[in-house]
């Protein structure tokens, strides 16, 4: 099981000092976070991408390609790359030169975003939005399994004996998560495609994400990728921790009561429990995280968000300590002692292209899960 951090890539003023930080100190800053999870010992970061303020991550592709030159073990992902508003081939041709530069250490997490307006910033249409998404994808998984392309569809021109450059590294595609908060639809293509499904996880009662994995699950199966427990999913979820978890709330207090998504609404209080915000102690964050299995089933990778809401970075760099040193330690064991035998683990380009080696004829996916 992978866990890891995922950025939204906000640019919030401190509400205990009233400042809030550049553009580039925020760039610099997820940079510096990125080294320490890998320095803490976690396994994947993940950011954003976003197109208007109060966010800085316009180029995630960009990030982490600086980002893979400064380590050598993290798996760089992105938490969303809109595949609505992007040309495929550009998708295509950046993420296969990441794989190239990281050595293959690289997936990304397909959306829609959360910004309605990045639509005709980029010359598409919302209402046109899922179409769009399944559209784009089935030319950009052309584009990747292809060598020569003929394309026809509604939403950009015609593809004629195109070739994108460069060509998947070993010719192993990056591995895909298609991330969706609300959308059956998104969940249903997925399922289809074998894919990864991830479910941010933040916002949400737990009721909501356990019908959304359970209908990826059924889906999964219901397209012959073998038995549904071993699909592959992936949680988001929000963390704050203190040594004692009454110091833990006080400090984040009043970074939650005014963050940009769900500050002035809910206390603190009714928010972590109707959704899986856990502030506390780093046990309660165990704990809590643990019992994510009992809705969602055994899955492979949890992605925790803790730069958000105008935390300044030096108390994000603890949140990584507290993770690495006292909380992930305790996950993975708890994890593996609960997870059946041939329910698989996070997929890799290493694992995916020695299971494309091992059967020929069958999706990376299914064999893993086989």
């Amino acid at each position: 099981m992978q866990f890891g951090v995922f950025s939204v890539s906000d640019i919030t003023e401190d509400p205990t000092t009233g400042r809030a930080p550049s553009e580039g100190e925020r760039i610099k800053a997820a940079v510096a976070i990125a080294r320490k999870v890998e320095e803490v010992g976690l396994d994947v970061f993940a950011i954003g991408e976003h197109h208007n303020p109060p966010f800085f991550s316009s180029s995630p592709t960009t990030t982490l390609g600086y980002i893979a030159a400064q380590t050598r073990r993290l798996q760089l992902s992105t938490a969303t790359t809109l595949i609505t508003t992007n040309d495929p081939v550009k998708i295509a041709e950046d993420f296969a030169m990441l794989q190239h530069l990281s050595d293959g250490r690289v997936d990304l997490t397909l959306g829609r975003g959360n910004t309605g307006p990045v639509y005709p910033w980029f010359g598409q249409d919302i209402r046109q939005g899922i179409n769009l998404a399944i559209e784009n994808y089935a030319l950009l998984r052309k584009l990747w399994d292809d060598e020569v392309v003929d394309w026809e569809g509604r939403f950009r021109t015609p593809l004629q004996g195109f070739t994108s450059t460069p060509r998947p590294l070993d010719g192993v595609a990056p591995f895909v998560w298609h991330g969706s908060i609300r959308s059956p639809e998104i969940a249903e293509q997925a399922a289809y495609y074998g894919d990864g499904f991830f479910h941010n996880h933040i916002f949400w009662p737990a009721s909501h994400t356990k019908r959304m994995v359970e209908f990826y699950r059924k889906r999964w199966e219901h397209h012959g990728h073998g038995p549904a427990e071993r699909a592959i999913v992936g949680l988001g979820g929000q963390v704050f921790m203190r040594r004692n978890s009454q110091d833990a709330v006080n400090e984040f207090r009043p970074y939650f009561d005014n963050a940009p998504v769900y500050g002035h609404g809910p206390s603190l209080e009714d928010f972590s429990r109707e959704t899986p915000l856990t502030v506390g102690s780093p046990q309660q964050v165990i704990d809590r995280t643990l019992g994510f299995r009992e809705y969602v089933g055994d899955y492979q990778r949890q992605l925790f968000l803790i730069d958000h809401a105008g935390l300044p970075l030096k108390t994000v760099l603890e949140q990584l300590d507290i993770l690495g040193e006292e909380v992930v330690p305790v996950l993975r064991k708890e994890f593996a002692a609960l997870r059946p035998a041939g329910v698989p683990d996070a997929p890799t380009h290493e694992s995916r292209l020695a299971a494309r080696s091992a059967g020929a004829g069958t999706t990376a996916q299914e064999t893993e899960a086989a």
